[in-house]
């Protein structure tokens, strides 16, 4: 990107955020949602907040306005709600999404090939090819695609792009090449290289076996970065999002977002859990950090991963997966090097997000957590990333020590008929049990797993109490046992999600003492239909009470 455009990105979200913040301001005539308290769905038609930003008051029809409002803002009878979190997205990963090729919306892999070469002939200056967002389960493919393929439309430059959850990656000859890959180069532990017949490399990385590549692209350069972060924060915004827990930041994420706060260009809220055990001591020390930037950044604690995802066949199973009887899937760690981190996180009060598929991963975690939480009292607050494949035997289990499944709605419908093929009929009944989590006493916090998944809190909401599709399918709902109440979903995204970050208390709701993070949308979701949800319209987004966000056609 050109630094002239890197330049207006940030010039942008700076003026945004620049104007002075309002004192004791009154915001009426509005039609209120939020999460109060207790957990129940509050209405109001008039909010306060301060010059801090902070809500000092919310009042219901007939209740008095304080005497010592300075500023007034009509609400014009628009649907006032929290500011969204989504409680599981990579944050860099959304931004350089928005820089490089993005393959998610392809149907076949024809359409990815004539995408790809397209993409090479309009940026002829870039030495690598890169993207995300391949799927061949999508594409019908019934196999890996293969660097043959990338090389009849790419031959002159190397090529690697990840598939759509991020665990396994496609490569063409060049790439290989210049990573030195050969039929000798063995699998590394917890990834595996897909090979043809002759045993030569095939093209596809699956987990760790994609840093046999990706170590020799180029690294982003400072200035790449803070462009990814911009078009990040401004998808993020558009979509209604205030604030984001971001799985995996690495030191160089965590600088990068430091320099967008002390330039005053952090405009959204970013719970931050580290990418290795290096990086969460680095970055937080002996400790997580304190919130800086009008809490805006934490460093919470650290991401592990445990295995790897249904499409690429990594999820651990506790029985060999049902569309292929060779694999159990890939196991990332074992359970001794799983407890050995997430101690040596708790001895110094970092809390634990660990990424579990599978039913064998997740029942490995589910142990862990028991036996740490043995040693380590207090709130832990542990995390479950994912939780999506869960023995029924093990359901129950979530609602002992406090335990967390950030859950992402709209992977049960991207993943239905893999999970169904993957698993058969027979395994189905914790997959994706977002009430049975709940009725366990377990607590839910959703999110989108962005880029993997558009970070469209809506279209969750929407699954979430559906079980459907955009289309409306399957009739009834896929495992309609397991939907949930609207004020669960909206809890899911907004109060429960800022608790899974230890943010409660800070803000997640619209009451007296929370950051003053707002939306106006064009209609209700605890009223609408599932599909008219999806449809909603964000009209303006408020940070801390200030605006950093206007749809299209909304006066500003």
């Amino acid at each position: 990107m050109k630094t002239s455009m890197i330049r207006t990105l940030l010039a942008a979200g700076a003026a945004l955020i620049a104007s002075p913040a309002l004192a004791d301001t009154l915001v009426y005539n509005v039609d209120g949602v939020t999460i109060d308290e207790s957990g129940e769905v509050k209405r109001f038609t008039q909010l306060v907040f301060d010059d801090e930003g902070v809500v000092t008051h919310v009042l219901e029809r007939g209740e008095d306005r304080p005497e010592d409002i300075e500023f007034a803002i009509d609400g014009k009878g628009q649907v006032m709600l929290p500011g969204m979190i989504d409680a599981h997205v990579h944050v860099m990963g959304i931004g350089f999404g928005a820089l490089t090729l993005d393959l998610s919306e392809t149907e076949s892999l024809e359409e990815a090939l004539a995408a790809i070469g397209r993409f090479a002939e309009e940026n002829e200056g870039r030495p690598w090819i890169l993207g995300r967002g391949w799927n061949q389960e999508k594409w019908g493919l019934g196999r890996f695609p293969t660097a043959a393929e990338l090389d009849a439309v790419v031959p002159d430059r190397p090529v690697w792009l990840q598939r759509v959850d991020g665990h396994a990656a496609w490569a063409n000859s060049l790439a290989m090449e210049q990573a030195g890959v050969t039929a000798a180069t063995a699998d590394p532990e917890g990834g595996r290289v897909i090979r043809d017949a002759a045993g030569n490399p095939g093209g596809v990385f699956i987990d760790n076996a994609e840093s046999l590549v990706a170590g020799v692209i180029p690294a982003p350069r400072p200035e790449d970065r803070d462009a990814a972060l911009a078009l990040a924060q401004e998808r993020l915004l558009a979509n209604g999002i205030t604030a984001v827990a971001d799985m995996g930041t690495s030191v160089v994420d965590w600088q990068t977002f430091r320099r967008a706060g002390d330039l005053g260009q952090l405009r959204i809220r970013i719970m931050s859990y580290a990418s290795s055990p290096e990086a969460m001591e680095i970055i937080g020390g002996p400790g997580p950090t304190p919130w800086l930037y009008e809490d805006r950044l934490r460093l919470n604690g650290i991401k592990l991963y445990v295995d790897g995802a249904l499409g690429s066949r990594g999820a651990t199973l506790k029985e060999p997966y049902s569309d292929e009887a060779s694999t159990h899937g890939l196991a990332l760690i074992t359970p001794a090097q799983l407890r050995n981190r997430m101690s040596r996180a708790a001895m110094n009060d970092f809390q634990s997000a660990v990424h579990a598929i599978g039913d064998a991963a997740n029942a490995d975690v589910l142990s862990a957590i028991e036996e740490l939480s043995e040693s380590y009292k207090g709130d832990r607050r542990w995390r479950i990333e994912h939780a999506q494949i869960v023995d029924v035997a093990d359901l129950e289990r979530f609602g002992e020590h406090g335990i967390i499944a950030s859950m992402q709605p709209l992977h049960q419908t991207s993943d239905r008929l893999m999970a169904e093929a993957r698993l058969g009929e027979e395994r189905l009944g914790g997959a994706y049990a977002w009430r049975s989590i709940l009725e366990a006493g377990g607590k839910l916090a959703f999110g989108s797993d962005a880029p993997v998944e558009p970070a469209d809190v809506f279209a969750g909401i929407a699954v979430a109490i559906s079980r459907t599709d955009a289309n409306g399918e399957p009739f009834g709902g896929w495992r309609a046992q397991e939907t949930v109440s609207r004020e669960q979903a909206l809890a899911a995204f907004t109060s429960e999600a800022a608790y899974a970050g230890f943010a409660d208390g800070r803000f997640g709701r619209l009451i007296p003492g929370e950051r003053a993070d707002f939306l106006f949308v064009d209609r209700d979701p605890m009223l609408a239909s599932p599909g008219d949800i999806r449809e909603t319209e964000i009209r303006e987004v408020w940070v801390s009470g200030q605006r950093v966000f206007v749809g299209e056609g909304v006066n500003p």
